[in-house]
Protein backbone atom coordinates (compact mmCIF):
# COMPACT_ATOMS: atom_id res chain seq x y z
CA UNK A 1 0.00 0.00 0.00
CA UNK A 2 1.11 3.47 -0.33
CA UNK A 3 0.53 6.80 2.34
CA UNK A 4 1.22 10.24 0.70
CA UNK A 5 3.43 12.73 2.21
CA UNK A 6 1.18 15.24 3.68
CA UNK A 7 -1.46 16.24 6.91
CA UNK A 8 -3.97 12.86 6.93
CA UNK A 9 -6.79 12.91 9.12
CA UNK A 10 -9.73 10.48 9.90
CA UNK A 11 -13.31 11.04 10.57
CA UNK A 12 -16.74 9.99 10.12
CA UNK A 13 -19.52 12.14 9.10
CA UNK A 14 -23.36 11.62 9.49
CA UNK A 15 -25.88 11.34 6.31
CA UNK A 16 -29.31 12.16 6.26
CA UNK A 17 -31.70 11.77 3.26
CA UNK A 18 -35.50 12.54 3.77
CA UNK A 19 -38.53 13.21 1.79
CA UNK A 20 -36.61 13.82 -1.70
CA UNK A 21 -34.31 16.64 -0.35
CA UNK A 22 -30.49 16.37 0.57
CA UNK A 23 -28.53 16.89 3.51
CA UNK A 24 -25.00 17.82 3.61
CA UNK A 25 -23.59 14.92 2.96
CA UNK A 26 -26.33 13.10 0.51
CA UNK A 27 -27.12 9.87 1.49
CA UNK A 28 -27.22 7.14 -0.30
CA UNK A 29 -30.21 4.74 -0.61
CA UNK A 30 -28.12 1.84 0.85
CA UNK A 31 -27.11 1.91 4.93
CA UNK A 32 -24.31 2.18 6.30
CA UNK A 33 -23.46 6.02 4.90
CA UNK A 34 -20.18 6.53 3.23
CA UNK A 35 -16.45 6.57 3.76
CA UNK A 36 -14.10 9.54 2.88
CA UNK A 37 -10.92 10.57 0.93
CA UNK A 38 -9.59 13.80 0.14
CA UNK A 39 -6.76 14.15 -1.02
CA UNK A 40 -5.10 18.02 -0.97
CA UNK A 41 -1.77 19.60 -1.66
CA UNK A 42 -0.58 22.79 -1.98
CA UNK A 43 2.46 23.46 -4.23
CA UNK A 44 5.32 24.23 -2.29
CA UNK A 45 9.15 24.56 -3.84
CA UNK A 46 10.40 22.60 -0.53
CA UNK A 47 10.67 19.05 -0.80
CA UNK A 48 9.47 18.45 2.92
CA UNK A 49 5.67 18.61 4.83
CA UNK A 50 4.61 18.04 8.05
CA UNK A 51 2.51 15.53 8.73
CA UNK A 52 0.24 14.32 11.51
CA UNK A 53 -2.52 11.81 12.08
CA UNK A 54 -5.15 11.23 14.10
CA UNK A 55 -8.02 9.11 13.76
CA UNK A 56 -11.58 8.62 14.98
CA UNK A 57 -14.60 6.70 14.40
CA UNK A 58 -14.24 6.17 9.96
CA UNK A 59 -12.51 7.39 7.31
CA UNK A 60 -12.42 10.86 6.18
CA UNK A 61 -8.74 11.54 4.75
CA UNK A 62 -6.95 15.05 3.85
CA UNK A 63 -3.36 14.20 2.66
CA UNK A 64 -1.38 17.63 2.03
CA UNK A 65 0.41 16.26 -1.31
CA UNK A 66 3.99 17.48 -3.83
CA UNK A 67 3.43 17.59 -6.80
CA UNK A 68 4.91 19.30 -10.10
CA UNK A 69 3.44 20.91 -12.87
CA UNK A 70 3.14 18.45 -16.08
CA UNK A 71 0.45 17.62 -19.18
CA UNK A 72 -0.08 14.46 -19.45
CA UNK A 73 -3.39 12.02 -19.83
CA UNK A 74 -6.01 12.89 -16.93
CA UNK A 75 -7.06 10.10 -15.38
CA UNK A 76 -11.33 10.15 -14.97
CA UNK A 77 -13.31 8.19 -12.52
CA UNK A 78 -15.48 5.67 -14.06
CA UNK A 79 -18.68 6.02 -13.30
CA UNK A 80 -22.13 4.26 -15.38
CA UNK A 81 -23.88 6.45 -17.96
CA UNK A 82 -27.18 7.69 -16.39
CA UNK A 83 -30.28 10.07 -17.48
CA UNK A 84 -27.23 12.60 -17.26
CA UNK A 85 -25.51 11.57 -20.24
CA UNK A 86 -26.94 11.23 -23.15
CA UNK A 87 -25.34 9.02 -25.54
CA UNK A 88 -24.41 10.21 -29.26
CA UNK A 89 -26.55 6.87 -30.46
CA UNK A 90 -29.37 7.84 -28.38
CA UNK A 91 -29.20 11.67 -28.85
CA UNK A 92 -29.33 10.75 -33.08
CA UNK A 93 -32.41 8.85 -32.17
CA UNK A 94 -34.03 11.49 -30.18
CA UNK A 95 -33.29 14.39 -33.00
CA UNK A 96 -35.06 11.83 -35.35
CA UNK A 97 -37.89 11.61 -33.69
CA UNK A 98 -38.53 15.10 -32.93
CA UNK A 99 -37.63 15.99 -36.30
CA UNK A 100 -35.67 18.21 -35.65
CA UNK A 101 -32.43 19.37 -37.92
CA UNK A 102 -29.30 19.27 -35.95
CA UNK A 103 -28.56 17.91 -32.83
CA UNK A 104 -28.24 21.10 -30.61
CA UNK A 105 -31.64 21.68 -31.73
CA UNK A 106 -31.93 19.28 -28.59
CA UNK A 107 -31.07 20.83 -25.91
CA UNK A 108 -34.15 23.19 -25.29
CA UNK A 109 -36.62 20.35 -25.54
CA UNK A 110 -34.53 18.64 -22.67
CA UNK A 111 -34.51 21.66 -20.42
CA UNK A 112 -37.70 20.95 -18.63
CA UNK A 113 -36.37 16.96 -17.90
CA UNK A 114 -33.22 18.90 -16.46
CA UNK A 115 -35.25 21.24 -14.23
CA UNK A 116 -36.73 18.19 -12.41
CA UNK A 117 -33.21 16.68 -11.30
CA UNK A 118 -32.33 19.76 -9.77
CA UNK A 119 -32.20 19.40 -6.00
CA UNK A 120 -32.95 23.12 -3.93
CA UNK A 121 -34.30 22.67 -1.02
CA UNK A 122 -33.27 26.17 0.04
CA UNK A 123 -34.57 28.32 -2.88
CA UNK A 124 -37.13 26.19 -4.70
CA UNK A 125 -35.47 27.69 -7.93
CA UNK A 126 -35.31 24.91 -10.53
CA UNK A 127 -32.61 25.36 -12.88
CA UNK A 128 -31.65 22.36 -15.70
CA UNK A 129 -28.87 22.96 -18.51
CA UNK A 130 -27.81 20.68 -21.20
CA UNK A 131 -24.20 20.72 -23.21
CA UNK A 132 -23.77 18.91 -26.83
CA UNK A 133 -19.95 17.96 -26.62
CA UNK A 134 -17.77 17.27 -29.24
CA UNK A 135 -18.03 13.59 -28.83
CA UNK A 136 -21.61 13.86 -29.85
CA UNK A 137 -23.06 13.14 -26.31
CA UNK A 138 -25.19 15.61 -24.37
CA UNK A 139 -24.94 16.17 -20.76
CA UNK A 140 -27.35 17.51 -18.43
CA UNK A 141 -26.78 19.69 -15.17
CA UNK A 142 -29.19 21.04 -12.26
CA UNK A 143 -28.65 22.87 -9.24
CA UNK A 144 -28.33 21.37 -5.64
CA UNK A 145 -28.63 23.14 -2.67
CA UNK A 146 -27.59 21.58 0.56
CA UNK A 147 -29.14 22.81 3.52
CA UNK A 148 -27.70 23.87 7.34
CA UNK A 149 -24.59 25.17 5.92
CA UNK A 150 -23.04 27.97 4.08
CA UNK A 151 -24.60 28.84 0.26
CA UNK A 152 -20.84 28.94 -1.31
CA UNK A 153 -21.57 24.81 -1.01
CA UNK A 154 -23.94 25.16 -3.77
CA UNK A 155 -23.59 23.69 -7.12
CA UNK A 156 -24.97 25.36 -9.57
CA UNK A 157 -26.43 23.31 -12.87
CA UNK A 158 -23.30 25.09 -15.35
CA UNK A 159 -20.80 23.76 -12.72
CA UNK A 160 -22.81 20.63 -12.62
CA UNK A 161 -23.12 20.58 -16.46
CA UNK A 162 -19.45 21.26 -16.95
CA UNK A 163 -18.17 18.88 -14.08
CA UNK A 164 -20.20 16.26 -15.71
CA UNK A 165 -18.72 16.13 -18.76
CA UNK A 166 -15.38 16.73 -17.49
CA UNK A 167 -15.90 13.21 -15.74
CA UNK A 168 -16.69 11.56 -18.86
CA UNK A 169 -13.27 12.90 -20.65
CA UNK A 170 -15.02 15.55 -22.82
CA UNK A 171 -13.10 17.98 -24.62
CA UNK A 172 -15.30 20.39 -25.90
CA UNK A 173 -18.84 21.44 -25.28
CA UNK A 174 -19.16 23.83 -27.96
CA UNK A 175 -23.54 24.26 -27.52
CA UNK A 176 -25.07 24.61 -24.10
CA UNK A 177 -28.99 25.36 -23.30
CA UNK A 178 -29.96 26.90 -19.73
CA UNK A 179 -33.27 27.10 -18.47
CA UNK A 180 -32.47 30.33 -16.70
CA UNK A 181 -30.41 33.47 -17.68
CA UNK A 182 -26.45 32.59 -16.04
CA UNK A 183 -25.55 34.36 -13.02
CA UNK A 184 -22.38 35.91 -13.49
CA UNK A 185 -20.44 33.39 -11.38
CA UNK A 186 -21.49 30.70 -13.80
CA UNK A 187 -20.29 33.09 -16.67
CA UNK A 188 -17.11 33.16 -15.09
CA UNK A 189 -17.40 29.66 -14.75
CA UNK A 190 -16.92 28.94 -18.32
CA UNK A 191 -14.07 31.47 -19.13
CA UNK A 192 -11.99 28.33 -17.88
CA UNK A 193 -12.49 26.38 -20.94
CA UNK A 194 -10.19 27.55 -24.29
CA UNK A 195 -11.93 29.47 -26.78
CA UNK A 196 -14.82 29.99 -24.37
CA UNK A 197 -16.03 33.31 -26.04
CA UNK A 198 -16.83 31.22 -28.84
CA UNK A 199 -19.06 28.25 -26.70
CA UNK A 200 -22.58 28.74 -27.86
CA UNK A 201 -25.45 29.39 -25.50
CA UNK A 202 -29.25 29.54 -25.86
CA UNK A 203 -31.69 30.76 -22.31
CA UNK A 204 -34.67 32.35 -25.03
CA UNK A 205 -34.65 32.56 -28.79
CA UNK A 206 -31.43 31.74 -30.78
CA UNK A 207 -27.46 30.49 -29.92
CA UNK A 208 -25.73 33.47 -28.77
CA UNK A 209 -21.73 33.19 -28.24
CA UNK A 210 -20.82 33.47 -24.72
CA UNK A 211 -19.11 36.67 -25.46
CA UNK A 212 -22.66 38.27 -25.79
CA UNK A 213 -23.35 37.37 -21.78
CA UNK A 214 -19.71 38.19 -21.19
CA UNK A 215 -18.56 41.03 -23.23
CA UNK A 216 -15.16 42.03 -21.26
CA UNK A 217 -13.96 39.04 -19.90
CA UNK A 218 -11.61 38.59 -16.97
CA UNK A 219 -9.71 34.35 -17.21
CA UNK A 220 -7.11 32.66 -17.90
CA UNK A 221 -5.49 34.53 -20.62
CA UNK A 222 -5.22 37.30 -18.29
CA UNK A 223 -2.43 35.47 -15.63
CA UNK A 224 -1.47 32.07 -17.32
CA UNK A 225 0.65 31.43 -20.54
CA UNK A 226 -0.77 29.96 -22.96
CA UNK A 227 0.32 26.26 -22.87
CA UNK A 228 -1.22 25.56 -19.62
CA UNK A 229 -3.88 23.09 -19.75
CA UNK A 230 -7.26 24.53 -19.38
CA UNK A 231 -10.66 23.09 -18.22
CA UNK A 232 -11.51 19.70 -20.02
CA UNK A 233 -7.94 19.32 -20.94
CA UNK A 234 -5.43 16.63 -20.28
CA UNK A 235 -4.35 17.29 -16.92
CA UNK A 236 -1.37 15.47 -14.64
CA UNK A 237 -0.22 16.90 -11.28
CA UNK A 238 2.74 14.56 -10.60
CA UNK A 239 2.37 13.67 -6.59
CA UNK A 240 5.11 12.65 -4.61
CA UNK A 241 3.97 8.83 -2.57
CA UNK A 242 5.40 7.27 0.39
CA UNK A 243 4.97 3.33 0.91
CA UNK A 244 2.91 3.03 4.17
CA UNK A 245 -0.17 0.83 5.75
CA UNK A 246 -3.35 2.45 5.58
CA UNK A 247 -6.83 0.65 6.35
CA UNK A 248 -8.47 -2.22 4.30
CA UNK A 249 -9.19 -2.86 0.37
CA UNK A 250 -11.45 -0.19 0.22
CA UNK A 251 -9.66 2.09 1.90
CA UNK A 252 -6.76 1.58 -0.40
CA UNK A 253 -9.72 1.81 -3.14
CA UNK A 254 -10.64 5.29 -1.84
CA UNK A 255 -7.28 6.77 -1.78
CA UNK A 256 -6.30 5.73 -5.15
CA UNK A 257 -9.57 7.37 -6.48
CA UNK A 258 -8.90 10.69 -4.47
CA UNK A 259 -4.92 10.60 -6.10
CA UNK A 260 -6.67 10.13 -9.11
CA UNK A 261 -8.59 13.18 -9.07
CA UNK A 262 -6.25 15.29 -7.60
CA UNK A 263 -3.72 14.56 -10.56
CA UNK A 264 -6.41 15.89 -12.68
CA UNK A 265 -7.73 18.99 -10.84
CA UNK A 266 -7.51 22.31 -12.58
CA UNK A 267 -5.36 24.39 -9.71
CA UNK A 268 -3.50 26.44 -11.95
CA UNK A 269 -3.43 29.74 -9.81
CA UNK A 270 -2.68 28.48 -6.13
CA UNK A 271 -1.36 24.92 -7.05
CA UNK A 272 -3.85 23.60 -4.53
CA UNK A 273 -4.52 20.42 -6.41
CA UNK A 274 -7.32 18.09 -4.76
CA UNK A 275 -8.96 15.25 -5.46
CA UNK A 276 -12.02 13.83 -3.16
CA UNK A 277 -13.52 10.01 -3.06
CA UNK A 278 -16.37 8.76 -1.44
CA UNK A 279 -18.24 5.54 -1.06
CA UNK A 280 -21.36 4.45 -0.37
CA UNK A 281 -22.65 1.60 1.47
CA UNK A 282 -22.28 -0.44 -1.04
CA UNK A 283 -18.77 0.37 -1.89
CA UNK A 284 -18.94 2.17 -4.99
CA UNK A 285 -16.43 5.15 -4.88
CA UNK A 286 -16.74 8.33 -6.60
CA UNK A 287 -14.06 10.85 -6.67
CA UNK A 288 -14.14 14.57 -7.65
CA UNK A 289 -11.26 17.03 -8.97
CA UNK A 290 -10.93 20.24 -7.62
CA UNK A 291 -11.79 23.13 -10.48
CA UNK A 292 -10.07 26.64 -10.06
CA UNK A 293 -11.61 29.96 -11.91
CA UNK A 294 -9.07 32.94 -12.71
CA UNK A 295 -11.60 35.05 -10.47
CA UNK A 296 -10.82 32.52 -7.60
CA UNK A 297 -14.47 32.63 -5.84
CA UNK A 298 -16.53 30.94 -8.30
CA UNK A 299 -13.91 28.10 -7.84
CA UNK A 300 -15.41 24.07 -7.45
CA UNK A 301 -14.50 22.33 -4.84
CA UNK A 302 -13.28 18.22 -5.03
CA UNK A 303 -16.53 17.21 -2.44
CA UNK A 304 -18.90 18.88 -4.32
CA UNK A 305 -17.63 17.85 -7.63
CA UNK A 306 -17.39 13.85 -5.92
CA UNK A 307 -21.41 15.07 -5.37
CA UNK A 308 -21.71 15.44 -8.92
CA UNK A 309 -20.13 11.95 -9.81
CA UNK A 310 -22.37 10.58 -7.26
CA UNK A 311 -26.11 11.83 -8.62
CA UNK A 312 -24.88 11.34 -12.06
CA UNK A 313 -24.32 7.82 -10.99
CA UNK A 314 -27.96 7.68 -9.79
CA UNK A 315 -27.43 8.15 -6.08
CA UNK A 316 -29.20 9.92 -3.43
CA UNK A 317 -32.63 8.88 -3.70
CA UNK A 318 -32.84 7.48 -7.60
CA UNK A 319 -32.70 10.67 -9.04
CA UNK A 320 -30.64 10.76 -11.87
CA UNK A 321 -30.58 6.81 -11.89
CA UNK A 322 -32.12 4.49 -14.11
CA UNK A 323 -29.84 3.80 -17.21
CA UNK A 324 -31.79 5.90 -19.82
CA UNK A 325 -32.09 9.12 -21.09
CA UNK A 326 -34.06 11.42 -19.79
CA UNK A 327 -37.07 12.14 -22.08
CA UNK A 328 -37.01 15.86 -23.40
CA UNK A 329 -40.22 18.52 -22.23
Amino acid sequence: MKKYKGCLCQIDLPLTYKDNQCKLPICPQASGGFKWHLHHHHHRRSSTASRFTGKFENSFSISYLHRSREMAAAPTAKIRRSRFVIEPEEAEQMRKEKGLETLRDLLPALLPAARQLARPPISKFHVGAAALGSSGRIYLGANIEFPGVPLHQTIHAEQFLITNAALHSETSIPFIAISELPCGHCRQFFQEIRSASQIQILVTGDFRPLSDFLPNPFGPSDLLHEEVPLLLEPHFNDLIEEVGEFGGELEERLRKAALQAARASHAPYSGSVSGFAMADGEGKVYAGSYTESAAYNPSLGPVQAAFVAYVVAGGGGGVGGGGGALGGG
